[in-house]
């Protein structure tokens, strides 16, 4: 009942509003009265002003009956007395007024006046009564939620939807009013601008002179119209709020940014306007950060804005270049030198880390992508160009470097171009004017990616090709010159002509392959033939006299046989095309058993290492092949694998080399590698060797020999030898430690669920051949393969304690004499002691002269088993004298040829053993065992040489008097062992295991060990000893963290040219990483800094010590940045010349990009040595340690001011890069999930500083800078970053920049943090009005 009175009462309210209004309109009376008399009857009846209901009915009233010049005076003295809040009555005319422009001009024009009183201010409206139901009010009149889908439930929200609803519709209305409207693909306003059917035929009929009067104010509207639209966009409140509609309502933005250009381009009133021009209109909406302010203040960011924009790359791009805008490019190369360590392989793929590093790079160092495809393919092509000549040994070569260039990098570049156009092509999908969209053929980066490449060939000196591969970029070369010649020949041609028939000068370089990978990839099309300089010259006709027919992969095509000159040439010339592959893998799969080994054999020649344009399939295939299919007369009583061992072995022998091995690990296919070779070892490891198969060369095989073909390279894919000390000395583990088989097999399961799960999978997938894919996308774990868990488990327990549990009777037993008989037999012939372990209580079983064949018959993993306690029970037997150091050798080479899988236990028994310290030294005397006394003075001179340029002290090698050396008893045994293998290319697949092995083992026990052992080696073998005296040279940083310091100052002294002298200058890529080993015949010259840590760093134990010293080195960089004499020198000419502050700015731009050049290096050694761990420890923790901590050099004089300053940019730009390269620039890597978490409680510390709740010990000016330059990259280059933060975290960040005086950056922080933080940034924006 109450309800139902008071309703009554407010209708008589209005309905006597209604009333007065008409009275007052007929009598002309005086519209300040009426609104007084208004307000007054308004305040009586407890109605709180201003009222929506008012605006309502005042708005009903005028539009259309009483559409009346009195009327409108009523309306604007209700505005004026705030009777009627303002956003509300020009949403309510918006709707109407706008749609009846053309009849009613007036009315038109009498709106935008009102939007030019009242559209520009805000701050008394959103801070006036009632304003929550005037925010619902205007959202239900204009929609703004449902169009704009965020919620206006905030102030701030709904001023940021209401002004880009009305700047929308005026631009709408005047497209419409010029005809514009046809140009766009709908034909249709995007608002409601145009009169409704039945508003047409209410209009009344005028006289000519009211027509013509009609149209003068039309065509003096779309004036006001235009102009106001000016207004909107440089106004320094609404320009603004539009940025913070730019960046929170991109589809829409872009939108309307298409239809304001379309208006800039085609509109005559705009071209006839005093007021505004069509240029300064795009030069408005030409970037987002002009709409941000139009007048900045002076502040020490803004210069660091200067110099932040600058990024291009410079002109040189040499081998030794100065520490320019080009060396900011140095973390590619530092990730891909690293990818060239052959000790570690990745569970990742490169080309997902190099893409994640190229796009933070773009974006921090705030280029162009032609700057950043022209970073990444000079840094590949010095990846070329720095080992012309590898050291022999266990290492990858030029093949991978090839790999990396041609390949690798390629696809990253395809990566990168097709995250764009998918985004492009979705965003033109759930635009609502997806034909603006249609209308683009590629995105930017595409054009820019032509570009660099277009420019690339200015840098000769970079693409002077390999000598392996001369005659193949010549062949590229010839192609595109008899392209652009206009003479076509078949795929087959360069397989029957030889170039030097050809009657002309066809000389290659690299950016032609490069250039041929391209294409094949859809990156570039045949118009690239006919770029300037790209071929010298053009040929009239085809030579003459080539063969028929000739074998090849186009004969293979038309059908032709696989002979073996055919299997000759296949395997000798890559496949050009995928459907190539595809013929070979249906012969590998479904041909006879010779066909089946002639097809593996040409599928692991040269398409594997060198068919750079189609590797990415190649490298599929034969994953693929090591899990081929069930034969349909398959019989259960064996595993099918069985019937494709010489297969297998064909395949396991020809992907065994370092390079194939490196070429899976850069393709991130390791995990599924392990995955297929696992159920391989346990099947063959598992048969009792009494079957064999016979290869087409006549050679036979047995499980054995599959079995240990397939474990020795599976057992290469991880650490597994390295001892439980690495693991668990300091905070953070090395960073690839964590390579098992259980993560190895997580990852390949994650892998292969997760795929085809993003558009960018399916865009991948589609690229790949379908028969690649996985035979089977079942989960397997470890558990999986009882055999090979059984032998995992014993080798963690062998290097976790000592041997036990060896029971005499068992088989374990009976296969330890069998063994321990066959290894010594010719001792045992001489009537010496037995062998037995001592520990079996029980003399061998066997006779001294029973046949050993038994051991061919025993299953492998039964052998492996034993091998331990045979190890165990050799080694002491030598160590108390029953057995000579070169029996031992040899009995352990009889077991390692009889089972090759038997190094790898052989291996991780003597690492372990060697860790527990309890083995008599052996004496190197040339007695008993080998001296290295005649090459150890060589070994130190040579050592010394290498580490010439690191300052770094070499302990000496040549014992004083007449000591012998001595070695660890188990690194001498397994050291002599190793130096029976003969360098042929059976047994490189095995010591490419034993190599490393070698080196890790000695690189653990004291110095001078690993010297010793390289000494060792230069006398027996000279093919592996500079490979031995260089990883000699690395041990020095092992045993001593002071060199480690000192290794990773020299890296910032090269790269910054601190101690470079002014005429050489040689800084940047070419001083840091120089050319390689530095090695040159019959030695070495000193290697780069930068070289040695990325082969040392894996080895370093306490990591987070390295990132303590990484920041004070970068911090004491900066110092002497500031400090050669640049600032000083130029500061004061600063007072004594009148172009002084030029020359002052010239001197902070070079300043700082010194200091982003040190940022750079020293994020990219923190990200190389500790990846995620170490980065987020170092946000978290480190960073916040330092600035609480005190720094006594700070107070020296001269270290105030402008230092400081520099000092906080520097952390700044450190800080963002770690960020970038461990998480990415956006939310796609799976480690930017834990990015929210330790980006949140850094920030809460910095907000906690501003608060006063933390005190600071270093310098304020260096906290201010870094609070500015951080926030500012972040809200530059990392956007996403910022939507996952909360938003009064946020708040909080931006009061204190705005009390540091950086309004307009604690704005763009709000800006960025998406539709939640908008409100509270319009806010802010509306509080600067006051």
């Amino acid at each position: 009942m109450a309800v139902s009175i008071v309703t009554q009462t407010q209708t008589t309210l209005w309905d006597s509003v209604v009333e007065h209004t008409k009275v007052l309109q007929e009598k002309g009376g005086d519209p300040l009265l009426w609104a007084i008399q208004l307000s007054s009857s308004l305040n009586s009846a407890g109605v709180s002003l201003p009222s929506t209901e008012v605006a309502h009915l005042l708005i009903s009233h005028i539009c259309w009956e009483n559409n009346v010049p009195i009327t409108w005076k009523f309306l604007e003295k209700a505005l004026a007395g705030k009777i009627v809040p303002p956003l509300l009555v020009l949403a309510l005319l918006s709707r109407r007024v706008i749609t009846s422009r053309q009849f009613r001009p007036a009315a038109y024009r009498l709106f935008m006046e009102l939007l030019k009183r009242y559209a520009f201010s805000f701050s008394s409206q959103i801070n006036g009564q009632n304003f929550q139901k005037v925010m619902k009010s205007v959202d239900d009149v204009l929609h703004l939620s449902q169009i704009f889908g965020i919620q206006a439930c905030e102030p701030g929200v709904l001023v940021v939807e209401f002004v880009f609803s009305i700047v929308w519709q005026l631009l709408d209305a005047t497209l419409d009013d010029e005809g514009l409207l046809e140009l766009t693909p709908e034909k249709e306003p995007r608002w409601a601008t145009r009169p409704h059917d039945m508003e047409l035929d209410g209009h009344d009929s005028f006289d000519g002179k009211r027509i013509e009067h009609n149209e003068r104010l039309h065509k003096t509207n779309m004036d006001l119209a235009v102009e106001l639209i000016g207004q909107f966009l440089q106004n320094k409140v609404t320009s603004k709020l539009l940025y913070l509609a730019c960046q929170n309502m991109p589809s829409h933005w872009g939108d309307f940014i298409q239809r304001l250009r379309l208006l800039a381009e085609n509109s005559s009133v705009l071209r006839s306007s005093k007021l505004l021009s069509p240029e300064f209109l795009l030069q408005l909406i030409s970037d987002k950060q002009k709409l941000l302010s139009r007048k900045c203040k002076t502040s020490s960011q803004q210069e660091f804005h200067a110099v932040l924009a600058s990024g291009s790359l410079t002109s040189c791009a040499s081998q030794c270049y100065g520490a320019s805008r080009s060396a900011l490019w140095l973390p590619i190369d530092l990730i891909l030198e690293d990818a060239m360590d052959g000790y570690q392989v990745t569970a990742t793929s490169a080309i997902d880390t190099l893409a994640g590093l190229v796009k933070s790079l773009q974006a921090v160092n705030g280029t162009t992508w032609h700057d950043a495809f022209l970073g990444l393919w000079i840094a590949a092509l010095r990846l070329v160009q720095r080992e012309r000549d590898p050291i022999e040994g266990p290492v990858p070569r030029t093949d991978t470097r090839l790999c990396i260039l041609l390949c690798i990098t390629t696809l990253v570049v395809v990566a990168l171009i097709e995250e764009e156009e998918l985004a492009l092509i979705d965003e033109a999908e759930h635009s609502p004017t997806n034909q603006w969209k249609e209308k683009q053929v590629g995105g930017k980066r595409r054009k820019d990616l032509i570009s660099s490449l277009q420019i690339l060939g200015d840098y000769e000196g970079l693409l002077t090709p390999p000598q392996s591969v001369i005659f193949v970029a010549n062949q590229a070369a010839a192609k595109a010159m008899m392209f652009v010649s206009g003479l076509t020949v078949g795929s087959g041609y360069f397989e029957c002509i030889n170039m030097s028939d050809m009657p002309m000068n066809c000389s290659g370089n690299l950016r032609h392959l490069i250039v041929e990978a391209c294409i094949a990839r859809n990156l570039l099309d045949t118009s690239t033939y006919f770029w300037p300089g790209y071929v010298n010259g053009r040929v009239n006709q085809i030579p003459h006299g080539m063969p028929g027919q000739v074998p090849g992969w186009s004969s293979l095509m038309k059908g032709a046989p696989l002979t073996p000159s055919m299997i000759n040439a296949l395997v000798t010339a890559p496949a050009s095309s995928l459907a190539e592959l595809e013929k070979i893998f249906e012969i590998a799969i479904n041909g006879s058993d010779d066909e089946k080994i002639s097809a593996t054999t040409i599928l692991c020649g040269a398409s594997l290492i060198r068919g750079w344009n189609i590797q990415e399939h190649t490298v599929q295939f034969v994953i693929r092949l090591l899990s081929p299919p069930v034969p349909a007369d398959f019989s259960e009583d064996e595993s099918h694998l069985m019937r494709y061992a010489a297969m297998l072995n064909v395949l396991l022998i020809g992907i065994a080399s370092v390079d194939c091995v490196q070429i899976f690990s850069l393709h991130g296919l390791v995990p599924q590698l392990a995955g297929a070779l696992m159920p391989i070892c346990e099947v063959f490891g598992s048969c009792v060797s009494n079957v064999s198969w016979t290869l087409t060369t006549g050679e036979e095989i047995s499980p054995h020999t599959v079995f240990s073909n397939a474990f020795i390279l599976l057992l290469r894919l991880w650490r597994f030898n390295h001892p439980p000390l690495e693991h668990v000395v300091g905070d953070v583990p090395p960073v690839e430690s964590q390579l098992t088989p259980e993560y190895l097999l997580l990852v390949r399961n994650s892998q292969l669920v997760s795929f085809g799960n993003t558009p960018s999978d399916h865009n991948r997938s589609r690229r790949l051949a379908t028969v690649t894919s996985p035979s089977s996308t079942q989960p397997i774990f470890v558990e999986s393969f009882p055999k090979l868990e059984l032998w995992y488990r014993q080798h963690q327990a062998c290097i976790a304690s000592t041997l036990s549990g060896l029971v005499h009777g068992t088989p374990v037993h009976q296969i330890v004499d069998v063994l321990l008989n066959m290894m010594f037999r010719k001792m045992n012939k001489g009537g010496s002691q037995s062998l037995a372990p001592v520990a079996s209580g029980s003399s061998s079983s066997s006779g001294p002269g029973e046949d050993a064949s038994l051991r061919l018959k025993l299953p492998a993993w039964d052998i492996l088993e034993a091998v331990p306690f045979v190890l165990d029970a050799a080694l002491t037997a030598c160590s108390h004298g029953r057995l000579s150091p070169r029996e031992l050798a040899t009995g352990l080479k009889d077991l390692a040829d009889s089972l090759p899988a038997s190094l790898a236990t052989i291996v991780s028994y003597f690492s372990a053993e060697v860790t527990r310290g309890v083995w008599q030294p052996a004496f190197m005397n040339g007695t008993d065992w080998p001296s290295p006394a005649a090459n150890l003075s060589n070994v130190e001179e040579q050592i010394k040489r290498i580490l010439a340029a690191t300052g770094v002290d070499v302990p000496s090698l040549v014992a004083g008097g007449s000591s012998p050396a001595t070695l660890p008893l188990p690194l001498a045994a397994y050291v002599s062992f190793t130096i029976t293998f003969k360098l042929d290319r059976a047994s490189e697949r095995f010591l490419d295991l034993a190599g490393p092995a070698l080196e890790t083992l000695a690189a653990g026990c004291p110095w001078p060990c690993m010297p010793i052992v390289a000494s060792l080696w230069t006398q027996k073998v000279k093919r592996w000893s500079d490979f031995l005296v260089f990883s000699a040279s690395r041990t020095v940083f092992h045993h001593n963290s002071d060199a480690v310091v000192q290794l990773v100052k020299s890296c910032f002294t090269a790269t910054l040219g601190l101690n470079a002298s002014p005429i050489s200058n040689c800084s940047g890529v070419g001083a840091l990483l120089g050319h390689g080993f530095g090695h040159f015949h019959g030695g070495f010259s000193p290697v780069a800094p930068g070289i040695l840590y990325l082969r040392v760093y894996r080895s370093i134990r306490d990591i987070m010590f390295m990132t303590e010293e990484i920041l004070c080195l970068l911090m004491q960089s900066v110092r002497e940045i500031a400090g050669e004499g640049l600032l000083k020198e130029k500061m004061e000419k600063l007072k004594k010349t009148k172009y002084g502050m030029r020359y002052g700015q010239v001197s902070l731009a070079t300043a700082m990009t010194r200091v982003k050049v040190a940022a750079s290096l020293g994020a990219s050694l923190v990200w190389l040595s500790g990846g995620l761990s170490l980065v987020q420890s170092l946000i978290k923790e480190t960073l916040p340690s330092w600035f609480i901590s005190a720094h006594g050099s700070e107070q020296e004089e001269g270290c105030r001011g402008m230092v400081a300053m520099l000092r906080g940019y520097a952390l700044a730009y450190f800080a963002i890069l770690c960020g970038t390269f461990a998480w990415g620039v956006d939310s796609k890597s799976s480690a930017s999930k834990r990015r929210p978490k330790i980006l949140r409680a850094h920030l809460e510390f910095m907000a906690s500083v501003i608060d006063g709740n933390i005190t600071l010990g270093c310098d304020l000016a260096t906290w201010r800078a870094y609070v500015s330059g951080f926030v500012s990259l972040m809200v530059a280059c990392t956007p996403t970053w910022m939507l996952e933060v909360e938003v009064d975290l946020l708040k909080r960040l931006s009061k204190g920049l705005r009390q540091c005086n950086e309004e307009e950056l604690a704005l763009a922080l709000l800006g960025r943090g998406g539709g939640w933080a908008m409100g509270a940034a319009a806010e802010l924006i509306i509080e600067s009005e006051l």
